[in-house]
């Protein structure tokens, strides 16, 4: 429940997948509770409560995008990740800043309608094997089945059963013949849903669909975007109407049509008006790369101004109404979290009225050796917790020393110093280098125990450790 997403609770469950950067962690989960607090306030307070947005500073691979994705996965809120650099190359390829509103609502209508499937899941799939028995059961003129010919035989045969169980002879009144066809129907449906007919093949008939539709865009006053116009929509609305005979297995056919009769059975405005208020209430945009736009104009050539780009994402951030093609969105209330390395240029290079909109900042620190070692082993999806697993797929146990640990965090610390500083990023380049033969050669060794040591880590990066170049063996 979203009353029980405390700030203390949130960082707990950030602690469980990223390591440090506590000051980051309570910073967003502040910004989390506050969207709370706002939602019992009265109305006429509640439209003036603006989200305090927040800027994260920090170099890459340090978990700035890991903590806005997981936040937005804990509230199950409607997140999109967007590079501000998309908005800043040359000519008319940059794309329109209101491109991330169109995309977020986008996320929030499959989100919305997979939800909505998922409640009428089993009511579709109850129609589906209804939807089967109709083509299984035997023509009323003939008492043959519409479906494989692998049939007959069970068809008869409960044709038969039903015949036994009467007392009257086969001339049955209208009304016993029904509730004959009736008590088959039941029969067959049950061995249907059991999944003991699921080999069995069937010829039904399922939605018409384009495996290729093709995407259109348009050119418009800002760019190249949809403006609204939505080809594959329409294609589909079309398609949708129309129908085809397809053979497949019943196993096969349980799915398709529980999936088509479930996509039926909910309403789509309201899956587009709950997408729309998830959107403006909960959504998070993740806005990287924004020290990238942030500077002096060079002056010259032909790029996108930085500055122009800085006050074309002002009005979205300080909130503006967007059109879709699911109708209006209003931007007040989504919740941007901006991040950049600011290496070369530094916050107060941005605009002032784009600084007065993220007023939190928080600079996150760079990983250490200790760190690494935290991040292979302590988090709920740690890599080596990942690799034992892909292994163990195969029948090897895969385990790794101490030593081994402590080794390939120090490779790591002494790569990010000497080359390029890509932080946690440099443990996988280097867990991959380690794993390399173990890897290839899984299926042999399966059944067996294999333990990696510092030696063998070692062993493994010699040539990275005796080059003076190591970014071209790590990166």
């Amino acid at each position: 429940m979203e009353d029980d997403l405390t700030p203390q609770r949130i960082v707990e469950e950030l602690d469980k997948y990223i390591i440090g950067q506590q000051k980051a962690k309570r910073a967003v989960a502040i910004a989390l509770r506050n969207r709370y607090r706002r939602k019992l306030l009265p109305e006429d307070l509640r439209d003036e409560v603006i989200p305090k947005n927040i800027l994260m500073i920090g170099p890459t691979g340090v978990g700035k995008t890991e903590i806005a994705r997981r936040i937005a996965l804990l509230v199950k809120a409607p997140f999109l990740k967007v590079e501000a650099t998309k908005f800043t190359e040359v000519g008319y390829v940059g794309r329109d800043v209101d491109s991330m509103i169109r995309e977020l609502l986008q996320i929030a209508v499959r989100m919305v309608e997979a939800e909505k499937i998922h409640e009428v899941r089993e009511r579709a799939e109850d129609l589906a094997v209804q939807r089967i028995v109709d083509h299984l059961m035997p023509r009323r003129s003939r008492r043959q089945p519409r479906g494989s010919t692998s049939f007959e035989n069970l068809m008869r045969a409960l044709w038969q059963e039903e015949e036994n169980d009467e007392d009257e002879p086969t001339t049955l009144a209208e009304k016993e013949r029904r509730e004959r066809e009736r008590r088959m129907r039941e029969k067959l449906a049950e061995r249907v849903r059991s999944g003991s007919m699921d080999d069995e093949t069937v010829e039904i008939e399922v939605e018409q669909s384009s495996p290729s539709t093709p995407f259109v865009q348009v050119f418009g006053p800002q760019g190249m975007e949809e403006m609204g116009l939505d080809l594959p929509d329409l294609m589909r609305g079309m398609m949708s109407r129309r129908k085809r005979t397809t053979q497949m297995t019943i196993r096969e056919a349980k799915q398709v049509l529980a999936q088509e009769l479930a996509r039926e059975l909910i309403d789509r405005d309201q899956v587009v008006s709950e997408a729309i208020r998830r959107t403006e209430e909960s959504g998070i945009i993740f806005l990287d790369e924004l020290d990238k736009i942030a500077g002096r104009e060079q002056g010259y050539g032909p790029d996108v101004s930085r500055e122009g780009v800085q006050r074309d994402l002002l009005p979205i951030i300080e909130g503006s109404t967007v059109m879709t093609k699911f109708g209006a969105v209003r931007t007040n209330h989504i919740l941007f979290i901006a991040a950049g390395a600011f290496h070369v240029t530094k916050p107060s290079d941005l605009i002032p009225e784009l600084q007065g909109r993220l007023p939190i900042r928080v600079e996150l620190d760079s990983l250490t050796e200790h760190d690494f070692v935290r991040i292979l082993t302590e988090p709920q999806n740690a890599l080596v917790k990942q690799y034992r697993a892909l292994l163990a797929t195969e029948g090897v146990t895969l385990d790794f020393s101490d030593d081994a640990i402590r080794e390939v965090a120090a490779i790591a610390a002494r790569v990010n110093t000497s080359a390029e500083n890509i932080g946690a990023r440099r443990l996988h380049t280097i867990m991959e280098r380690v794993l390399e033969e173990i890897s290839f050669r899984a299926s042999e060794l399966s059944g067996q125990q294999v333990t990696i040591t510092a030696e063998y880590v070692r062993e493994r990066l010699a040539d990275v450790l005796r080059s003076e170049d190591l970014s071209r063996y790590i990166l």
